[in-house]
């Protein structure tokens, strides 16, 4: 199950209110800025900050 561009459009990193983009294989929510990934679990975005994995 995949995100629906309509709701990629509106969301935003809940850390620093910035653009997020999908990882190539749809299975997170990328913040360049933050460098946080965002896991999708179900279908359904996990946007909590605590819950997010550090890129490097």
């Amino acid at each position: 199950m995949s995100i629906s561009q309509e709701l990629l459009e509106i969301l935003v990193c809940p850390q620093c209110k910035g653009d997020i983009r999908l990882t190539e294989t749809q299975d997170g929510l990328v913040c360049e800025r933050c460098r946080l990934l965002y896991e999708i679990r179900d279908g359904i975005p996990i946007m909590l900050p605590e819950e997010a994995k550090r890129l490097p």
